[in-house]
């Protein structure tokens, strides 16, 4: 018994999956430069 995955429903997933990683990764480099700043701002004093 083989299913079949339509072209359209790969496609979409596939750009769902491209859409939430950049969401995610925009999201990390975000928290990342907000960690990076606060740790310098603390160094100074």
């Amino acid at each position: 018994m083989t299913t079949y995955i339509f072209f359209n429903d790969a496609l979409q997933m596939l750009v769902n999956a491209f859409l939430i990683s950049a969401i995610v990764l925009i999201a990390a480099s975000g928290i990342g430069l907000a960690v990076i700043e606060t740790i310098e701002k603390t160094g100074e004093r």
